[in-house]
């Protein structure tokens, strides 16, 4: 946590200077915004059966590039593409175990004590937004609006539990899907930008039942995200 706290102040300093240096340089009326992203987000799980919740803290970390394409001749609208790279955590009291008929899948009692119980996922990003934003060719201070839709390719995932009782991890679980999409808002002022997604597909394939229960599990990301030049 100490170093993600670190990250932050750090990746904040960065964007905080690169976007409120004076430009010195004779002004570009064919200047792009916003190539590079860094996000941090907050990982809730939604629409999960009867008995399962989170606890402590589910952190989430993007980054990625985007290529602005300006579409009117102020450059106050635009779309763009990207590609990027995220990491999800999951801290919560669901139990999965790895047995020779294939993973089972369990909520843990309020009486079975863990230090250690989460979900970890990579994937491989490609975001598409529509861009309002009042910013000039004088200024990089400016008020954005940006609306889109992420697709993503898990392509790594783990599984992690420590107690008293079990220790150990699954990884590359196929019971997971792949693919993950859903639409995401951003809004703010300068370097601080609010973010909000919405994932449209469950992070289980639909054949997985958890208590014999069928789950159609998704995730809301809530968070900042902080656009460099």
């Amino acid at each position: 946590m100490r170093l993600l706290l670190n990250t932050i102040f750090f990746l904040v300093f960065i964007t905080g200077f690169s976007q409120e240096t004076p430009n010195f340089t004779a002004l570009d009326s064919l200047y792009r915004e916003d190539q590079f992203y860094i996000k941090f987000v907050y990982n809730n799980l939604s629409q999960f059966p009867s008995g399962l919740q989170q606890d402590k803290f589910s952190p989430g970390f993007s980054l990625g590039f985007l290529r602005d394409m300006p579409i009117n001749k102020t450059r106050t609208v635009a779309i763009a593409v990207g590609l990027g790279y995220s990491y999800s955590e999951y801290n919560q009291n669901l139990l999965i175990k790895n047995l020779p008929s294939g993973n089972s899948y369990q909520v843990l009692n309020s009486t079975d004590a863990y230090s250690k119980n989460r979900i970890s996922l990579h994937q491989i990003d490609i975001p598409i937004e529509f861009r309002w934003r009042t910013s000039t060719p004088e200024s990089h201070k400016f008020w954005r609006v940006y609306s889109g839709f992420i697709v993503s390719y898990m392509f790594h995932n783990q599984y992690q539990i420590a107690s008293a009782t079990a220790n150990y991890s699954i990884s590359n679980n196929k019971d997971f899907n792949k693919i993950s999409y859903g639409p995401y808002f951003t809004v703010g002022w300068n370097t601080w930008n609010a973010y909000l997604y919405y994932g449209l597909n469950s992070i289980f394939q639909s054949n997985v039942k958890i208590d014999n229960q069928t789950t159609n599990m998704n995730t809301v990301n809530m968070g900042l995200i902080f656009y460099i030049l």
